[in-house]
């Protein structure tokens, strides 16, 4: 007898199962199905795939005939999957292109620096510096309060344009006015170079211990990520560039003489020598009683990680100060106690003529070039005294004037051999004590003018011109000349340090 046939119809469950292929496939006499809207998933099996599209209609995880093919995706899917891939490629290639370049300027920053007075964006760096704010400032005097970063911000205003006190290759300084009423100048370093952190905070804590009178003492630093700023005391009067025109002749001297003296202990009085690097009429600070204080001292010792104290190779063509650097840098590309020599001296020539190391105003058509090349040329010509500033000039000094003017020009000279040391040798000391009662003639002349003698082109004795020219190939020595008659010959029987008593 043949099966009868079977009209089965499943109605709308929502069941939410897998279709279940064992039970199905055995209904052989079944004629129609309805499974729609069941929300049924997984593959139609093959024995009913002879029911029509309309009875598995509704269940959007059902695959197989007469539905699409297991596998395979419906245009809507297709367009979907499609835009999500391309969303999250292009999100994937902005993400990795910004962090490629933040590293790219980053790693560029970090070698290369910023220039004279240049930094990050205002916004940048004073926001890492906000961020940080609590971080604390290490000092190397215990203070009574701990002093934070956040106090350097509000102290300095947040560093704003206001409070800046000077640029400088080295970086720029500002001035931090504390609740006390006391004031600090805070300098952020401007030089990105190759020195580590952990190299850094020693050469700090070696700069943090040289003390000098002609010296601005370096109180503390704090490094924050990749800016670093140095803690100075606040000197009242600004920088020697700044004051120069107001200051009358003996000022003038005076402030020579001390500057002379600080750099002198640099490169003699430390246990290491410092070469300074950047000296400038703007590196020389003059305190409430307009007495040099030198700053920036041992900054050049940053500029890369492999200098040491007698062999400072430059990098980046960090020459110095524009106007200041010695014509051999431009050869040897080595930093050296001659080189800082030169500098001096062209700042001994700014205080005897008033004028800037580029740029000359003396009403004169033609010239073109530095301070130097000024001087020399008005020198060959026997016009010396044509340089000379005419604020101080005809008012009793101009003698010691002309003497001042050839002791710079002696710093200057082209040859670094022939350059005067700045200091006075143990040797020539000792000589001195024999040969000064000789030299003491009614021929010898000396102008002491606030502590510098400044000898007439008067004879003198042959044995004590030995004794001059010994010491660094001048007559005109800056620093021997110091005080040697003022203070009389008891000025050479100090068996300390060779400018008076150790500053420490």
């Amino acid at each position: 007898m043949e099966p009868k046939a079977t009209n089965k119809t499943c109605c709308t469950s929502s069941l939410g199962l897998s279709l279940p292929h064992g039970k199905l496939t055995r209904l052989d006499r079944l004629q129609r199905l309805s499974l729609s809207d069941n929300d049924l998933s997984g593959s139609i099996p093959a024995d009913l795939s002879r029911f029509g599209e309309n009875g598995f209609a509704g269940n959007n995880r059902l695959c197989g005939k007469p539905l699409s093919t297991c596998g395979t995706l419906n245009g809507k899917n297709v367009t979907v999957i499609v835009i999500a891939g391309v969303t999250g490629a292009v999100g994937s290639l902005c993400v990795g292109f910004a962090v490629f370049w933040w590293f790219f300027i980053r790693e560029a920053r970090r070698k290369n620096g910023y220039g004279a007075g240049e930094s990050k964006d205002d916004g940048d760096w004073i926001g890492v510096l906000k961020s940080h704010k609590l971080v604390q400032v290490a000092l190397f005097q215990k203070p009574i309060v701990k002093i934070r970063l956040v106090d350097l911000i509000v102290a300095t205003d947040s560093f704003g344009s206001d409070n800046v006190l000077v640029s400088s290759r080295t970086g720029v300084s500002y001035k931090a006015d504390l609740p006390d009423g006391s004031a600090l100048e805070v300098k952020k370093l401007s030089c990105g170079y190759e020195v580590g952190e952990k190299q850094f905070r020693l050469e700090m804590n070696r700069l943090g211990q040289i003390r000098h009178p002609n010296l601005v003492p370096l109180l503390g630093f704090c490094v924050v990520e990749d800016e670093r700023l140095l803690v100075y005391k606040h000197m009242a009067n600004g920088t020697l560039n700044s004051r120069l025109q107001g200051l009358d002749w003996p000022g003038r001297v005076r402030i020579s003489v001390g500057a002379a003296r600080g750099l002198a202990w640099l490169h003699h009085g430390c246990e290491h020598a410092y070469l300074h690097q950047y000296i400038s009429s703007n590196v020389i600070l003059l305190d409430e009683d307009y007495d040099a204080r030198v700053i920036d001292y041992g900054l050049g010792k940053l500029v890369s990680s492999t200098r040491d104290s007698n062999d400072s190779s430059f990098s980046n063509g960090d020459f110095g100060e524009v106007g200041y650097v010695a014509p051999e840098y431009a050869s040897t590309m080595v930093a050296s106690l001659s080189g800082d020599v030169y500098a001096f001296g062209v700042v001994l020539l700014e205080i005897v003529t008033g004028q800037k190391p580029l740029s000359i105003n003396n009403g004169e058509d033609g010239f073109n070039g530095s301070l130097v090349d000024w001087v020399n040329r008005h020198l060959s010509d026997g016009r010396g005294k044509d340089v000379v500033d005419r604020c101080v000039i005809g008012k009793g000094y101009d003698d010691e004037m002309m003497q001042f003017l050839r002791i710079a020009c002696s710093c200057v000279v082209t040859r670094p051999k022939e350059r005067p040391l700045m200091k006075v040798s143990k040797r020539a000391k000792k000589a001195s004590r024999r040969v000064l009662p000789a030299a003491m003639s009614p021929r010898l002349v000396s102008f002491a003018v606030d502590g510098i003698l400044l000898l007439g082109s008067l004879s003198i004795t042959r044995a004590f011109l030995e004794v001059i020219c010994s010491i660094g190939g001048t007559v005109f020595t800056v620093i021997l000349l110091i005080r040697l008659f003022w203070t009389g010959a008891s000025f050479f029987q100090n068996d300390g340090n060779s400018f008076g008593p150790n500053p420490l």
